[in-house]
């Protein structure tokens, strides 16, 4: 296995969580901010009212995005078992 193909599995491997983790942390962030604008112009100063929303809001980000965030886990990972005979020359 070459440095070149160790370094192209990384990046791919950084490029697949990023792309796996953006629907939630972009769900967590919109409910975030509408909670702080919603605490702002009702002055309540609650640190935990955003968690129950935030929560909500990742549990239904996980069933919509779920089966496609696992069909490209397994894809990838697919890839990496089938690619390892190849990398033992």
């Amino acid at each position: 296995m070459t440095p070149e193909s160790v370094l192209s599995l990384g990046q791919q491997a950084l490029q697949l969580a990023l792309l796996l983790a953006a629907p939630l942390l972009l769900a967590s962030l919109a409910i975030g901010l509408l909670v702080g604008v919603f605490q702002a112009a009702t002055q309540i100063n609650e640190m935990t009212l955003s968690f129950i929303p935030k929560v909500l809001a990742m549990a239904a980000t996980l069933m919509l995005m779920g089966p496609w965030m696992l069909q490209m886990l397994t894809e990838f990972t697919r890839r990496l078992i089938e690619g390892i005979p190849g990398a033992l020359h």
